[in-house]
């Protein structure tokens, strides 16, 4: 019965989502959590059919118990700690597009949220080009949800077409900007060869323009002259990157959506800043007070 109740709760995906922010290494456990009851159960119902009363049927009993202890503990030590951080910061992210934000700097967001500091996301257009008007703003709230952003705010302004609303973007960006006060703002590069995002760039270096710490983070759209020298250790957080951009399921179908993308991805990065994995930044400036130890 207990091997029953511990499946039935770790399956769910809703559940899973919501471990997969709560413990380090969520996936690897899960999996381990799955094999070992459902080899404690095949044991328990063979014990019951065959043998009900037996040695073995307390051996399986008792090593139930065991293996329920020992992974509780492993839960226990595994969960991510309540953060007390010295000075919060405020961190302001600004995308193109719903999915933006997470294909490109998903895993820093998420690890930014569970330091303690606040995130806010700015999204200029819906979608509507190539996807659902509808459907994709909605799947970019519930990433931001899982990720811990504090306010997610899509815009509609023309997919395809930002580089034709500059002005408007911009004001829109400085609305933002003075009403929250971010201490760091990321946005897109550059050396990306998608207008939007390049739209977006420019039109946020003009509404951050008095800014001190500004980063740029990178797209699958980013071009060879796209060049980090700011790497967030994202140990940890793939696997909540991955779960993040599967949320976009309107445009899933893109090769740049897999899992195996986004992973090799980090992979790559992580290699280039001596690490596993990591997200890789060009800072148009950076403010070291600005910043603290992010």
């Amino acid at each position: 019965m207990l091997s029953v109740i511990v499946l039935a709760y770790v399956l769910p995906g809703a559940n899973y989502r919501r471990h997969q922010r709560v413990i380090v290494g969520a996936k690897g456990l899960r999996r381990w959590i799955v094999i070992a009851y459902s080899v404690l159960f095949a044991l328990n119902l063979w014990c019951a059919v065959v043998t009900p009363v037996t040695l073995v049927g307390d051996a399986i009993t008792v090593s139930t118990l065991v293996v329920t202890g020992v992974l509780g503990f492993v839960v226990v030590e595994r969960r991510i700690p309540a953060a007390t951080v010295v000075q919060r910061r405020r961190v302001l992210a600004v995308g193109a597009h719903p999915n933006d934000l997470d294909l490109a700097c998903g895993a820093t967001l998420a690890k930014l949220v569970d330091a303690g500091h606040e995130v806010r996301g700015l999204v200029m257009s819906s979608g509507a080009v190539g996807g659902n008007a509808w459907r994709r703003p909605v799947e970019a709230q519930h990433s931001a949800s899982f990720l811990g952003l504090s306010v997610l705010q899509v815009h509609d302004f023309p997919g395809t077409l930002l580089e034709t609303v500059t002005n408007e973007l911009v004001q829109a960006i400085e609305e933002v900007i003075e009403d929250y006060q971010p201490d760091v703002i990321l946005t897109h590069s550059a050396h990306d060869q998608h207008p939007d995002h390049y739209a977006v760039h420019r039109a946020t270096l003009r509404a951050a323009r008095a800014h001190s710490s500004i980063l740029c983070f990178e797209s699958p759209s980013a071009t060879r002259e796209f060049d980090p020298s700011v790497f967030v250790d994202i140990d940890g957080y793939v696997d909540v990157k991955v779960e993040a951009v599967l949320s976009h399921r309107d445009p899933a179908g893109k090769p740049y959506m897999t899992p195996g993308r986004v992973r090799g991805l980090a992979a790559f990065r992580g290699a280039q800043a001596k690490n596993s994995n990591a997200e890789a930044f060009e800072p148009v400036r950076l403010l070291g007070s600005a910043i603290g130890d992010l």
